[in-house]
C-alpha cells in the first residue's frame, strides 16, 4: 500500500496547510468556529440513567496476552511513526504474536478533538493506518477504529485524518451511537459504577490495541495510554474532572488491552490536552510498544520531564497490581 505521508509529515516543524485544514472542516460539515467552541455533549448530556436500565450490566473481557520480562516493552528512537511502530512491535515478536488469523481487532486511538494532525491533540493518522495495516497483514478478519470524542465525532475523525487513514488501510471506523453504550461497574471502583461504556464497538472483539500520543494535561499532568480509555466512557463523564487521578486509575482497572502503543514522536509539552500551536510541541522521537500500560506511561512521563510522583495515578495502578512503574525492570528492548 502506498504511504501517503512522507517522512517530513511527522516533524513538529511542519507548517499547517490552512487550505487543507479548511477543506477538512468543510468535508466534516462543521465550521472552523465550531471546532474551537465548547465540548460536544451528545453523550455527556446524558447520565447513566439515560441508558437502558433493563439490560444487565456488562464487563469488558480481558484482552491481554501472556508476557514475561524481556518481551513486555520496547522503546524505539524514530522520527517516522510508520517505521517506528513497525520496529517497536517487531522487537516484541511482531504483530503475529498479538493478532492471530481471523481475530476481530479494535484499535482505540485518541480522537478527542476536531484538530489537524500537526497540532498533536489526537493520535496521528500515520500511526493509526500503520497499526491497521499490520493487523490485517497478521490475518485479522476485521479491524475497527473507534472512540467517543469530546468534540463532534464526525469532525474529529475527519479533520484528524484518522477516518481516511483507517479506510485506506482496510479498516472500519465506528462512531459512537447511543445504542452502542451499555452500563458497567468496575470492581473496587468509586466512580465507574453503573456507568455507560462504548461496549457495542468492542463486544465482538478478540483483541484491543490502544494508541495514544504523549500530551501534557492541565488536570492530570499527562495524557497517555491509561488516560486514553476515557474515550470509552459515555454519560456525564465531565464530572470526573475533579478526580482525574482516580478516574485514570479506574480506567486501567476497566481495560485490559492486548497491546498499547505510545506515540512520542512529538510530545505536547504545554497547553494540553488540546494544544493549539506547534509551539506546544517538542520533537522527542520515541515510539513505545508495551503489554504493560503502567510501564508505558511511566516511560512516557520522562518525555514530559515528569516522574511517578508527579502522576499519582501511576503509583495507584502499580499498587493495584496493574503493572510496574519501574519500566527498566521489564528490560525493554530498544533500538536507536
Amino acid at each position: 500500500m502506498t504511504d501517503k505521508h512522507n517522512n517530513n509529515s511527522d516533524h513538529t516543524t511542519e507548517r499547517i496547510d490552512r487550505r487543507e485544514f479548511v477543506n477538512r472542516c468543510i468535508k466534516a460539515g462543521v465550521s472552523v468556529a465550531a471546532i474551537g467552541g465548547a465540548a460536544y455533549y451528545l453523550y455527556d448530556a446524558d447520565g447513566p440513567s439515560a441508558h437502558p436500565a433493563q439490560q444487565a450490566e456488562i464487563k469488558l473481557p480481558d484482552f491481554s496476552v501472556p508476557h514475561e520480562i524481556g518481551d513486555t516493552m520496547s522503546i524505539v528512537s524514530s522520527d517516522n511513526r510508520r517505521e517506528g511502530i513497525d520496529k517497536a512491535i517487531n522487537l516484541l515478536g511482531g504483530m503475529e504474536r498479538f493478532i492471530k488469523p481471523k481475530d476481530r481487532v479494535v484499535i482505540k486511538p485518541n480522537v478527542a478533538f476536531s484538530s489537524p494532525p500537526a497540532l498533536g491533540a489526537t493520535s496521528h493518522p500515520d500511526a493509526v493506518g500503520k497499526l491497521v495495516e499490520m493487523c490485517i497483514k497478521a490475518g485479522a478478519a476485521s479491524v475497527v477504529v473507534t472512540d467517543n470524542p469530546i468534540n463532534n465525532p464526525t469532525s474529529c475523525f475527519d479533520i484528524s485524518g484518522i477516518r481516511e487513514a483507517t479506510e485506506n488501510a482496510g479498516g472500519k471506523v465506528i462512531l459512537p451511537e447511543r445504542k452502542l453504550f451499555r452500563n458497567t461497574t468496575v470492581e473496587n471502583a468509586q466512580l465507574i459504577k453503573n456507568w455507560p461504556v462504548l461496549y457495542g464497538a468492542l463486544e465482538n472483539a478478540d483483541k484491543i490495541i490502544g494508541l495514544a500520543p504523549v500530551k501534557h494535561h492541565t488536570r492530570s499532568g499527562a495524557s497517555m495510554t491509561m488516560k486514553n480509555w476515557y474515550g470509552l466512557l459515555g454519560g456525564r463523564r465531565n464530572i470526573f474532572h475533579q478526580q482525574m487521578n482516580r478516574i485514570i486509575y479506574e480506567l486501567a482497572l476497566l481495560s485490559k488491552p492486548t497491546l498499547v502503543v505510545l506515540d512520542g514522536v512529538t510530545t505536547m509539552v504545554s497547553n494540553g490536552p488540546t494544544g493549539g500551536s506547534t509551539s506546544d510541541l517538542k520533537e522527542t522521537n520515541k515510539i513505545v510498544a508495551s503489554c504493560d500500560m503502567v510501564a508505558a506511561d511511566s516511560y512516557g512521563a520522562t518525555l514530559l520531564g515528569l516522574n511517578q510522583e508527579d502522576l499519582p495515578y501511576i503509583g495507584m495502578a502499580q499498587e493495584a497490581g496493574l503493572g510496574t512503574a519501574d519500566y527498566e525492570k521489564l528490560e525493554p528492548r530498544t533500538e536507536t
